[in-house]
């Protein structure tokens, strides 16, 4: 599995249960601010999780929301996006490497009639 497909496999996790993408999940970054738990919103990041922030660990909610229902709304909303997308990013990329597969081998045998040795594309 490439590095572009394992990123967007996980942006679309995190998409899904933490409405955030992975790069704001993992920072708690969100729209540029360092708050984490500031927001009491549906938006989850990992030091949130771990008690950077108001709220401890575990995250800082509005009234009557807790993580499990902040999951739970989470799934309801972006669920579906995110079943898609983890079932259509790996076809989609198995799909372009079949596609690609004789190019790369003719830029391949390219490369070593020219003496290019040790190089693959």
């Amino acid at each position: 599995m490439s590095v572009a497909e394992s990123a967007l496999l996980a942006n679309a996790v995190t998409k899904g249960l933490f409405n955030t993408d992975i790069q704001e999940f993992l920072t708690g970054k969100v729209n540029g601010q360092y708050k984490p738990g500031a927001d009491g919103s549906t938006v989850l990041t990992l030091p949130e999780l771990l008690g950077a922030g108001k709220g401890g660990i575990g995250g800082n909610y509005s009234a009557g929301w807790d993580l499990q229902s902040v999951l739970k709304h989470n799934l309801q909303e972006n669920g579906a996006r995110m079943l898609m997308s983890l079932v259509l990013v790996p076809v989609a990329f198995r799909m372009g490497s079949s596609l690609l597969r004789r190019p790369r081998r003719q830029a391949n045998a390219l490369l070593k009639q020219v003496g290019v040795t040790g190089v693959k594309v």
